[in-house]
């Protein structure tokens, strides 16, 4: 098969998909996203790391009993404060590199492709636990509400994966448009508790924390700078998917980076709202992190009451954690398909369907997080020590690649938005190396092992690529094309139509025409063999037939053999193979077929340099043509 190298609109051969770059106006805008649609379609991970952000920043604390819990706004704010970064940087990188790829686009400019490839494999790994992650959390969420189900929550994970590949599928927008509702039903459930807390002088009721065992230490007075720089790493897990946007800006409708600017910017508002809201109401209602019972469910049951609200709340987080894995769904293939473009990733990794889908990327993130779930056995606390390092190394890569990047163009201002994305860089990698270095022996030794492997695995192909490349002379300017000798050689076991049409084709493609046939020792194949000599001896169809021996009874071991010592004999000359072959009419028919020309082209792709060309005659009710309905390719 011939493989191109360089820009993968080379190998967009497929009538369903069409290349990357291709403008798409008209019919084709309608499958891109708005600023509205894209906050449903790209926050959904951000959005849903309000369920466990602020418990996160709790956990920690509670080591420090009462006294540490104070410091829960604090801390809060201080990732507020990152977040702000992080949205003003993306914005940045946004209108810097409008063609997608956040922190990889950023690093392959500003810090060489070696810095770059470590961002994009930070990423992946990062969209693909949180898809894990993702699923993961929302079956226990069900599970939990019904115990009943907690032994098939891998076959819930896998149902509602497929489900959400399935609306990837048709497209982004339906995907947004899908995701809307639940996303609009989380924000506005969240934003409806902080707001009626506010107004609470306590709690209106505990019943959700009543009856389960206290997780606060006791005796501290002090919260030393460790303590305070755990829970801000482990906080931090809040901020995943806010590069999602910067990733995935060929998503929306033009003007594309404006209309993702906004998306990024009310992205940052709304979590930011949220993260301080509900640390607030800790701190307002001197919440205690309990054992079996969610910070968020403490905080609607002290804000609503155990009522009605407090399971809207926690029917809408659940929802939403379900189906936060879309984020990755978002981000990620277009994320695959510039690598693609890089030649670091095979290149149908950017070929786009007719709903601007990159399905190729979709289903391979949905197969490896199936595996992972399957693997994990439906259980998130067994990925979690993995989820977030990710992120934070290309959060780190991104910033100081901005940092080279105002460095390098000045614009006005350039020294305070060098030093914004300096002191961003800072904080996200000490929070890298803090989440590592805690969670190394819980599994994040997996993540500093595979980071490394997946760059190998790119430049691997990029050399691959760069290969091929040499030995096609592509950008070079080739010889002009010349006419050789033609030879034809057409597999045949017995007289037919097929035959007949086989050998007709043949005769016009080539100089010249050779039938072969296989023949084995065996008594019953030698009058087989035979009674095929003397039919062709009486039809004479002024092509020679030619009997290879067989002891093996193998097919295409014979016929590939054959070929090449044509190949030698005449150097010059273009061998080609025809294989006849029969279509059904019926899809169940094909299971009736014997598959000799499908071994006969496996044989001789694998082992030659020939052209094999497929006659398929078709079986219809009324009539059969024959059509050549695979072209030519060359054998590898």
């Amino acid at each position: 098969m011939a493989i191109h190298v360089g820009k993968p609109t080379a190998v967009a051969q497929d009538p369903g998909e069409r290349p990357p770059d291709t403008a798409a106006t008209g019919a084709g805008d309608r499958h891109k996203l708005t600023a509205l649609q894209g906050l449903s379609a790209l926050s959904l991970d951000a959005m849903a790391s309000v369920a466990y952000g602020p418990e996160s920043i709790v956990l920690v604390l509670a080591a420090a009993g009462a006294y540490g819990m104070g410091f829960t706004l604090p801390v809060t704010l201080a990732i507020a404060a990152l977040l702000a970064v992080l949205v003003a940087s993306y914005r940045q990188v946004i209108a810097a590199f409008p063609d997608g790829g956040g922190s990889y686009a950023v690093a392959k400019r500003h810090l060489g492709r070696r810095t770059s490839l470590v961002a994009a494999a930070s990423l992946i790994l990062d969209y693909v636990l949180n898809v894990a992650v993702s699923v993961t959390a929302g079956v226990a969420a069900l599970t939990s509400a019904f115990p009943s189900l907690h032994g098939e929550r891998v076959w819930i994970c896998l149902a509602v994966l497929v489900l959400v590949t399935a609306v990837n599928l048709r497209g982004v927008v339906d995907s947004a448009k899908a995701f809307l509702v639940p996303t609009a039903l989380f924000v506005g459930s969240i934003l409806a508790m902080i707001t009626v807390g506010l107004f609470r002088d306590g709690p209106v009721s505990t019943a959700s924390a009543a009856g389960h065992a206290s997780v606060l230490g006791e005796g501290a007075t002090t919260v030393g700078a460790l303590l305070l720089l755990k829970a801000f790493a482990a906080g931090c897990s809040a901020l995943t998917g806010v590069e999602a946007v910067a990733n995935a800006v060929p998503s929306f409708r033009a003007p594309a980076a404006r209309r993702a600017q906004r998306t990024e910017v009310a992205l940052g508002a709304l979590l930011g709202v949220m993260l301080i809201g509900l640390s607030i109401l800790i701190g307002r209602f001197h919440l205690q992190p309990v054992e079996g019972v969610t910070v968020l469910a403490q905080l609607a049951d002290a804000s609503f009451g155990h009522n009605a609200a407090f399971y809207v709340v926690q029917f809408a987080t659940m929802v939403l954690l379900a189906l936060a894995a879309n984020t990755s769904f978002g981000g990620l293939p277009v994320l695959m398909s510039l690598l693609a473009r890089d030649n670091h990733l095979p290149h149908v990794f950017a070929l786009k369907a007719d709903r601007q889908v990159h399905r190729h990327g979709v289903v391979w993130l949905a197969l490896v997080s199936a595996a992972l779930l399957v693997f994990s056995g439906g259980d998130t606390n067994t990925l979690v020590p993995l989820f977030a390092i990710g992120v934070f190394v290309g959060f780190t890569i991104c910033q100081v690649g901005m940092v080279r990047h105002w460095y390098g163009e000045r614009p006005k201002g350039w020294q305070t938005k060098a030093a914004l994305n300096g002191f961003g860089a800072l904080l996200t990698g000490v929070s890298a190396v803090v989440v590592t270095a805690t969670k190394f022996t819980e599994g994040a030794w997996l993540i500093v092992l595979a980071l490394p492997l997946i760059v190998l695995a790119f430049e691997k192909i990029h050399r691959a690529y760069a290969e091929i490349g040499d030995r096609l002379e592509l950008g070079r300017v080739p010889q002009p094309p010349h006419r050789s000798r033609s030879l034809v050689v057409v597999p045949v076991s017995g007289l037919s139509r097929l035959t007949c049409q086989a050998l007709t084709a043949a005769r016009s493609l080539g100089d010249e025409v050779l039938a072969v046939t296989v023949t084995h020792p065996t008594a019953e194949d030698r009058l087989a063999a035979e009674a095929l000599r003397r039919d062709w001896e009486l039809w004479k169809p002024g092509v020679e037939l030619i009997e290879l021996s067989s002891e093996t009874r193998s097919l295409g071991r014979p016929v590939s053999a054959y070929v090449r010592k044509l190949a030698q004999i005449h150097p010059d000359a273009q061998v080609t193979v025809l294989i006849p072959e029969t279509e059904p009419a019926h899809l169940w028919q094909r299971m009736l077929q014997n598959q000799r020309g499908s071994v006969v082209a496996h044989a001789v792709r694998r082992d030659t340099d020939a052209v094999i060309c497929r006659l398929r005659f078709r079986i219809t009710a009324e009539a059969a043509e024959p059509t050549v309905l695979d072209a030519p390719f060359t054998g590898s």
